[in-house]
């Protein structure tokens, strides 16, 4: 006889409890996640120009992937945007975090001005800059000639060799300062007695850093590499507003080239495949940096204090 195992009553209501605070989420979830991405992945074995009644072309999409030089190229960008994207946004972010931690009052006025590209929509930002970097009457040239660097002055955006690099700081501009926002958090929650000691033992600011506020900003590092990298397989309005992918494919990454394809091009089922990719590119590269950074592991890093 198999013995039956009585589940306390408070626990059983917690359960209860848990679940309904989850569901709504769940019902969210599944209506706006999961239900879109069964409908795109069914699109995506089909000819559809989103008018006409679709056609069923089993493989004829997916096949077409591995011969299409332009998404090769939009995937690749993808990947150089989201290594340079990490080089660039994380050491900027955490210093700038861990600097507006301090007490002094100045720092707290001078975080209101990094944190102002938060307020603004991410259109507002394209075109903002889009205006600034304009060859003919932008910002930047005119101040760039009226200091006496002419040589420098040129279409930042219109040029194929720069473009992309051009859009990767503007990404980082806009982005650096939330991800200082999490810096700052986790430095905040550093216990001072940590760096107390390490003042007694005559520890300079730098060895402070590094033996103290890097290891205990750990995890928050896991979490802001993990939004980086995958946040950036979603980098499409900003590219749109000030490139709309070009000159030529040099900005064309490939969420833009999704978008090209299923609505100016009219390919709905092939770009339909494009999405399906990304979400599983998204999920995959998730998955392997909790397995590989020990995210689900988490231990307090408090213990013993």
């Amino acid at each position: 006889m198999s013995a039956s195992i009585n589940i306390p009553k408070a626990t059983r209501q917690a359960n209860w409890v848990a679940l309904l605070w989850t569901t709504p989420a769940l019902i969210f979830y599944i209506i706006f996640a999961l239900v879109p991405m069964l409908i795109a992945l069914y699109l995506s074995f089909t000819q559809w120009n989103g008018l006409s009644p679709e056609t069923w072309v089993g493989l004829r999409n997916w096949m077409a992937l591995f011969s299409d030089t332009v998404t090769g190229h939009a995937l690749l960008l993808t990947v150089e945007m989201m290594i340079i994207s990490w080089l660039l946004q994380t050491p900027l972010s955490l210093l700038l975090g861990v600097f507006m931690a301090g007490v002094q009052r100045y720092r707290s006025v001078l975080s209101v001005f990094y944190f102002l590209p938060l307020l603004f929509s991410t259109v507002a930002i394209g075109l903002t800059w889009l205006s600034i970097l304009d060859p003919n009457f932008g910002l930047l040239d005119i101040l760039l000639k009226t200091i006496g660097l002419p040589g420098l002055a040129k279409g930042w955006l219109g040029d194929s060799g720069l473009a992309f690099y051009v859009v990767v700081i503007l990404i980082a501009w806009q982005f650096i300062p939330f991800h200082a926002l999490l810096y700052l958090g986790g430095a905040r929650q550093i216990p001072r007695e940590l760096y107390e000691a390490a003042n007694l033992d005559g520890a300079g600011r730098i060895q402070k850093f590094f033996s103290i506020t890097l290891p205990q900003l750990r995890y928050t590092i896991i979490t802001s590499t993990t939004l980086i990298l995958t946040g950036s397989l979603t980098y499409f309005d900003l590219i749109f507003v000030t490139t709309g992918g070009g000159p030529g494919y040099a900005t064309r990454v490939l969420p833009l080239q999704m978008y090209i394809t299923a609505f100016p091009n009219q390919q709905v089922g092939y770009g339909s495949v494009l999405a399906v990719l990304l979400a599983v590119f998204g999920i995959v590269l998730s998955l392997l940096l909790l397995r590989f950074t020990g995210f689900t592991r988490m231990s307090s890093q408090l213990e013993g204090l």
